[in-house]
């Protein structure tokens, strides 16, 4: 609508009234971020004295058994709802089936015991639920003859270490190997063993995707070749609403899209089209594309994070697993 004024015509409508102050902005604002809709990932290193940097994630780093607790502890303070798990094992103990993963003495499920004597019932405790990081090939599952994942035999392979990290305390397990029929396998194994509390969240769209590459450093990663036979080709959409579907109905509990950032397309329509909690993992090359560039002053850090964050809680994700996590909760708490 616009209305005729002496020397001219002016808008009558205008959107601009909604955004002249600060607090104009804060109320009438579409999308909140909350502490508790963050999810922090941390790396624990088996054997190590102090934690160690990672190169590619400035600020990251691979944790002691100490420092994990800790930083549990300070994720728990400032809000975060949940601190995701991954085990970094001695190099010696990496194998083709991926043993030290199911070792109720591997570091993965000795670090769970530690964080969760730590935070009891206060934070949840999640755990990765793959084999790469304890494979020596660095694939998420075991191969066959012909070098091959097989998808059968590692679902086998991970029912047992659904189990093995159910008893050491996990809260939440989170399959991320994209193995066909993984959910409903890993629900049984969990049931079997009495354990109907611990939930299941689904890495139900994870891309093969350049932007994991910081993270292969993180965990010490010994692959070779690619995961392109598993996990998801960028150039789908459909295809993860197929694998949503059969997640929901093998019982996950949690459905999640990774990357978060190059893929939130993908995650406003698994948002739309369920009602169980849906995630997002803002990865690790999406984290370091920002620390590098503010590094060089070309972006100011602090706003590009909740601007990201803000954009992948609008597209849909009710929690995000960001490595800014603790951080940023400190931030948006009053």
């Amino acid at each position: 609508m616009r209305r005729r004024c002496r020397g001219g015509s002016f808008p009558g409508t205008r959107p601009r009234r909604l955004r002249t102050t600060p607090a104009m902005r804060r109320m009438v604002a579409e999308t909140r971020l909350h502490p508790a809709d963050l999810i922090l990932p941390a790396f624990v290193r088996e054997g190590a004295g102090e934690p160690v940097p990672i190169q590619a994630m400035p600020g990251v780093v691979q944790h002691t058994r100490d420092s994990l607790r800790k930083a549990a502890v300070e994720a728990l303070e400032a809000g975060v709802s949940g601190i995701m798990l991954f085990g970094v094992p001695e190099e010696a103990k990496k194998d083709a089936q991926g043993t030290a993963g199911t070792d109720p003495d591997g570091i993965l499920q000795v670090a769970l015991r530690d964080v969760r004597a730590e935070v009891g019932d206060e934070l949840l405790v999640m755990s990765d639920l793959c084999l790469d990081e304890f494979t020596d090939h660095g694939h998420c599952g075991v191969l066959d003859e012909q070098g091959r994942v097989d998808n059968d035999a590692t679902l086998e392979r991970y029912a047992e270490m659904a189990q093995v990290q159910a008893d050491a305390g996990a809260h939440i397990v989170g399959p991320s190997g994209m193995m066909d029929g993984q959910i409903g396998v890993i629900r049984d194994a969990l049931d079997q063993i009495g354990r109907e509390d611990v939930a299941v969240l689904a890495y139900t769209a994870k891309y093969s995707s350049a932007f994991y590459g910081p993270f292969r450093e993180a965990v010490g990663s010994s692959l070779k070749g690619d995961r392109k036979t598993y996990q998801q080709d960028p150039a789908n959409l459909r295809e993860s609403l197929r694998e949503l579907a059969l997640d929901l109905e093998e019982g996950a509990d949690m459905v999640m899209v990774k990357p978060a950032g190059p893929y939130l397309d993908v995650l406003a329509k698994v948002a739309e089209a369920v009602d169980v909690p849906v995630a997002a993992y803002q990865i690790s090359g999406e984290y370091a594309m920002i620390e590098a560039a503010a590094e060089k002053g070309w972006i100011d850090r602090d706003k590009a994070i909740l601007e990201t964050l803000t954009g992948i809680k609008r597209a849909g994700a009710r929690n995000i697993l960001t490595y800014w996590a603790t951080e940023v909760a400190r931030q948006l708490r009053p």
